[in-house]
């Protein structure tokens, strides 16, 4: 792991710790089986890691290193990962899960694709007698257990931020509102977030679900938006993370908005905290990538050994098909140009260097980031 998961590891443990404070020891001291786990192990384990894509930053860049190495400090570097990316095919999801399978896993880890696609694909592990740890997104099926952040909340957080920036035309301004994909479940919690906070008060000009969350997408939806409002009759623009928002900037720039409307993200990407800087978007969501994959490891590692999560878990969610799954839902951060230091760079995530590299410096500056 490089030098920036150490730091970023390490600037979370507190986090961690109030997430899941009893977790670190339950890997080895709780005897039980577990509901749906396997028979008890010992730390030579094999642990299937499937990732949903690589346009978003995190995935590769922070949860993949945090995950494996989780899983190495908690089997003594005995367990082996095998990791693949879905790349944002259900299809290929699918066939990567019936490998894993075949491969007799001992527990598998799975941000879903298609988070109901993958249903019939984690019945297949349910049978096998392999637990599923959903992560990140709450895949249907008989899944043993859930880590993710609180989605609704960050939804919340963006509508809040958006009325903030909208200021006076935060009572009947129109907004579009980009959300992002329908087969992910997470989408719909951040739009119903948003709009607990949003409806009643601004108008909806335009709303999208934008298909697999690609900044593309958004940037031809933003564009067909221009074209049927007008580019003077748009106030702000809910964007539900910071790829999309970056498309959607670029369509506004293009377009000749000056000054550009408020533009909200997440995932606090090094080009949306970037862009933040330098004002272009008024904020994005900051979400502990290394909590959320260290409880995904706890949990793994707990459930491949045949271990109870009374320890880690410290909520329950219902899926479709699954009620009271032991859930762990880690908190989230509005980031906004007045707490870039005390957050993504304090937690290591982004140094300061990266973030006010040569073109951003004078932008920095003028914000007193240095």
């Amino acid at each position: 792991m490089n030098t920036r998961m150490r730091r970023a590891a390490v600037a979370v443990a507190a986090t961690t710790m109030a997430i899941s404070l009893a977790a670190c020891g339950s890997a080895k001291e709780s005897g039980d089986k577990a509901e749906g786990g396997s028979e008890k192990k010992g730390d030579d384990l094999k642990i299937g890691l499937l990732l949903p894509e690589n346009q978003t930053a995190r995935y590769e860049k922070f949860d993949r290193p945090i995950i494996e190495k989780k899983i190495s400090e908690l089997t003594g570097g005995k367990a082996e990962v095998t990791y693949n990316n879905a790349k944002q095919d259900a299809t290929t999801q699918s066939q990567q899960i019936d490998t894993m399978i075949t491969n007799k896993v001992d527990a598998l880890i799975i941000g879903a694709v298609d988070a109901k696609a993958i249903e019939n694909s984690v019945k297949k592990a349910k049978d096998a007698g392999i637990p599923v740890v959903a992560f990140d997104r709450l895949a249907e099926g008989p899944i043993d257990a859930y880590t993710s952040f609180d989605n609704e909340e960050v939804g919340r957080a963006q509508g809040t931020a958006l009325l903030e920036a909208l200021g006076d035309k935060a009572d009947g301004g129109t907004i579009v509102m980009m959300n992002g994909a329908i087969t992910d479940p997470n989408a719909a919690l951040f739009k119903k977030g948003a709009k607990s906070v949003l409806d009643g008060k601004v108008k909806y000009g335009k709303e999208y679900d934008t298909k697999e969350w690609k900044p593309e997408n958004a940037n031809a939806n933003m564009e067909a938006a221009i074209t049927a409002l007008g580019k003077d009759k748009i106030d702000g623009v809910y964007s539900a993370n910071d790829g999309m928002a970056g498309g959607i900037i670029t369509a506004l720039k293009g377009a000749g908005l000056s000054p550009l409307p408020p533009v909200t993200g997440q995932d606090a990407e090094l080009a949306g905290v970037q862009r933040i800087v330098t004002g272009e978007q008024f904020m994005s969501v900051y979400k502990s990538y290394p909590a959320e994959g260290i409880v995904a490891a706890e949990m793994a590692v707990a459930l491949a050994k045949g271990e109870k999560l009374d320890s880690i878990a410290t909520s329950k969610v219902d899926n479709a098909s699954q009620k009271g799954i032991p859930t762990v839902l880690v908190p989230v951060v509005s980031l906004t140009k007045d707490n870039i230091k005390d957050t993504v760079i304090k937690d290591g995530i982004w140094t300061m260097d990266e973030i006010c590299s040569a073109k951003y410096k004078a932008a920095c500056d003028k914000i007193g980031l240095k």
